[in-house]
């Protein structure tokens, strides 16, 4: 890739991590494809080539595992998932170019040229490792069909993954204290061959590969750990049935295990990427699209694990998006699968953040999620979902999925702003000239669509997802404001001529705001189009096309968007909260049982305490340095009669005493407060409460008022930086 800025001469491909095709689909799952097909589309609309690929991940254990409790082919079962997905993601507006999986011919041919070339290039070994193995069963357990505990943490952890604690990646053989999840009985490890990839061979263009890698900075930082220290080589094959098979027949080094492997579902699925663009490229030819441009340029690959400048000037922009816990996957493993097969690297990781349920963690097992389904049993518009999911918070933040949340940034940002600027508008230009009024734009209305276009584009080349759902709001938001300071309705009888300019402005506005709008909601930007009685599609149109004259004339437009009432989002919180309480007792009931044993009770990444979510707005460490923030000694301490929790203190803080109201009372023992140091806010404003003056704020963590301290034994009057 050329890392010129975006738009360039390169075709793209835009990919989301695989969904496991394992069980439904919920809005955890949906923020990825969400982002991916907006992030497309805002690359499109910016006149840059791309396609958006993707497929279901169908290997693994875990399928294996299912596949085998609900007595079913494994093929069969994850067949059903695949199908589910391909029928929902269209109902999100999330439409993929090509959407496959990895266990068709295309993906489990790509997969075994890939594993070749590694051959070829001599950086698959043979090692002999530990592997756990079921005595009673008499067969070894590959990663999910083993428990036990982590070697680097000590936690609970699967086969592969330390899951619930520090989250790094295990091979084979590597856990404690294994237990078979077949007979829960002690699994005991036992020599086996198996193949690995020689990530040694790699570990320099890595350390070249991660200072080029643009994207999220959770992304490019959490795996310089990895690239930076001693790399282990990855295991590449499994003791399984379900998956590729390894291709013993073209290692001359096999050993007689070797026919008996199939290959690790992290090899097979990121191929995928690979697979779905050339499906892409089947189903519309070359001269629309060619992934080999993208992939191996020149149409060759060029093998090896040697940095190759010249070449990959020409290379296609390869952008995954994808969720943090498989950071390390797509920024160490996959450009040195890459690499060693002589295929082009990625340009861009952005890696999101995770997804919450009303200030907890998302649990499937507590049911403490929003589903797809249910999302669109709801009579909410998939565009509403799509516009409050990409604006949550920024792309690498946690976002909160709240239905009072939902209901309150529809109603004030999409209804009250975006939607009611639009249709005033429109109605008011209808309404009085049957259209677009004969009149020129004005050089304030011009300058901010140039300046939102502007944002649009700095948006798209600096991945702020964020910004580019906000550039068609902060529009109509200035629009508000325009028609409000310059009042048209009192315009028409006495000034007519300003009138028809103004109504003009709001016309070309609304345009905007609908080529603006396009990535994020595809399909009410197409309403707003249609109402300006526009030809063709908005999907069609180009930025510059905000600045192009409307036509002439229109119809009376309907309301873009319709106001959530309290009924509805109660009637949400009353069913997701009957939910969360059923699933909670039944988990209960499980632990119970297992009352002594090591198993957590939850294996989907459940934190261990719920947390309120991160702020969504970020401050400038300008704003920062605004905070007095002092080390303060509390000299008195009385609780304020007729109050249930208020508290007066005098506070020391070095240059003087302050007295301070808390709401600590019934948390702390007046008596034993003097002697006690705080942190105190010093430049928060005076108020008075139930007639006394407090001048500052103690700060204090959690529901039960943990007094902040500092470790050492800093002075009163200290400042904290």
């Amino acid at each position: 890739m050329s890392h010129d800025q975006l738009p360039t001469d390169n075709p793209a491909v835009v990919t989301c991590g695989l969904p496991y095709a394992n069980g439904d689909l919920h809005v955890g799952h949906l923020r990825t494809y969400v982002v991916g097909d907006a992030y497309t589309r805002a690359l499109d609309r910016i006149g840059q080539q791309a396609a958006f690929v993707c497929g279901s991940d169908m290997h693994g254990t875990p399928i294996a595992v299912n596949a085998a409790e609900e007595g079913t082919d494994p093929e069969e079962f994850a067949l059903a998932y695949h199908e589910q997905y391909e029928a929902t993601f269209p109902q999100f507006n999330v439409e993929f170019d090509n959407y496959g999986h990895t266990h068709d011919e295309t993906n489990t041919e790509t997969t075994r040229e890939f594993v070749r070339s590694w051959i070829d290039q001599d950086v698959v070994i043979e090692k002999e490792i530990q592997v756990a193995w079921d005595s009673e069963e008499d067969q070894p357990l590959p990663d999910r069909y083993v428990e036990g505990t982590c070697p680097y943490c000590g936690e609970h952890a699967r086969g592969d993954e330390c899951d619930e604690g520090c989250q790094r990646h295990l091979e084979p053989g590597e856990i404690e204290d294994p237990v078979s999840t077949l007979t829960g009985n002690p699994a005991e490890y036992r020599t086996r061959e198996h193949k690995f990839l020689r990530l040694s061979d790699f570990q320099e263009y890595l350390q070249e590969f991660i200072d080029r890698l643009e994207g999220t900075e959770n992304a490019r930082n959490q795996p310089r750990e990895w690239i930076e220290g001693e790399l282990q080589d990855l295991c590449i094959t499994r003791d399984m049935d379900w998956g590729i098979d390894y291709p013993a027949e073209d290692d001359p080094e096999a050993g007689e295990t070797a026919e008996e492997l199939v290959l690790y579902v992290w090899v097979d699925a990121p191929i995928e990427y690979v697979s779905a663009t050339k499906q892409y490229t089947e189903q519309v030819g070359t001269e629309t699209y060619d992934w080999e441009e993208v992939w191996k340029p020149g149409g060759e690959a060029r093998p090896g694990t040697e940095w190759d400048d010249d070449w990959t000037d020409d290379a296609g922009e390869i952008i995954h998006i994808i969720g943090r816990d498989i950071i390390q996957h797509h920024t160490v493993f996959w450009p040195a699968m890459l690499r060693g097969a002589g295929y082009n690297e990625p340009r861009a990781v952005l890696a999101t953040g995770f997804v919450g349920i009303d200030g907890k963690a998302l649990s499937t097992s507590r049911n403490r999620a929003v589903w797809a389904e249910e999302y669109l049993d709801t009579d909410f518009h998939p565009d509403l979902f799509r516009y409050y999911i990409t604006t949550g918070s920024g792309l690498e933040q946690d976002v909160d999925f709240s239905w009072d949340r939902f209901q309150q940034r529809v109603n004030s940002e999409l209804v009250g702003n975006l939607g009611n600027f639009c249709y005033r508008g429109l109605l008011f230009a209808h309404r009085n000239y049957d259209g677009t009024p004969d009149a020129d734009v004005s050089e304030e209305v011009r300058e901010a669509i140039q300046d939102a276009i502007a944002d649009f584009e700095d948006a798209v080349a600096e991945y702020t997802i964020r910004d580019v759902a906000d550039v068609a709001v902060d529009l109509a938001d200035f629009g508000n404001g325009y028609i409000q300071r310059n009042e048209p309705w009192n315009l028409v009888d006495d000034d007519p001529e300003q009138a028809a300019q103004v109504i003009r402005d709001c016309v070309q506005l609304a345009k905007a705001c609908a080529v603006l709008m396009q990535p994020v909601m595809p399909e009410k930007a197409e309403t707003l189009w249609e109402q300006l009685n526009e030809d063709g599609s908005v999907a069609d149109a180009e930025l510059s096309d905000a600045l192009a004259e409307p036509p002439a004339g229109f119809d009376a437009p309907a309301e873009l968007f319709a106001e959530i009432e309290d009924e509805e989002v109660e009637a949400l919180n009353e069913t997701l909260r009957e939910r969360v309480a059923a699933a909670s007792e039944d988990a209960d009931s499980e632990d119970d049982e297992d009352a002594g044993s090591e198993t957590a009770d939850s294996a989907d990444g459940e934190a261990a305490a719920d947390f309120e979510p991160l702020a969504e707005e970020r401050i400038g460490f300008e704003d920062f340095q605004e905070l007095d923030l002092r080390v303060g000694e509390i000299t008195a301490a009385e609780a304020i009669e007729d109050s249930d929790n208020l508290m007066r203190l005098e506070v020391d803080i070095g240059i003087e005493t302050r007295q301070v109201v808390a709401g600590i009372q019934g948390l702390h023992d007046a008596d034993a407060l003097p002697g006690t140091k705080c942190v105190l806010l010093a430049n928060m404003e005076k108020a008075e409460l139930f007639g006394y003056e407090s001048d500052g704020m103690v700060l204090a963590a959690g529901e039960d008022a943990d007094l902040l301290r500092t470790h050492g034994d800093s002075e009163p009057g200290t400042k904290i930086r």
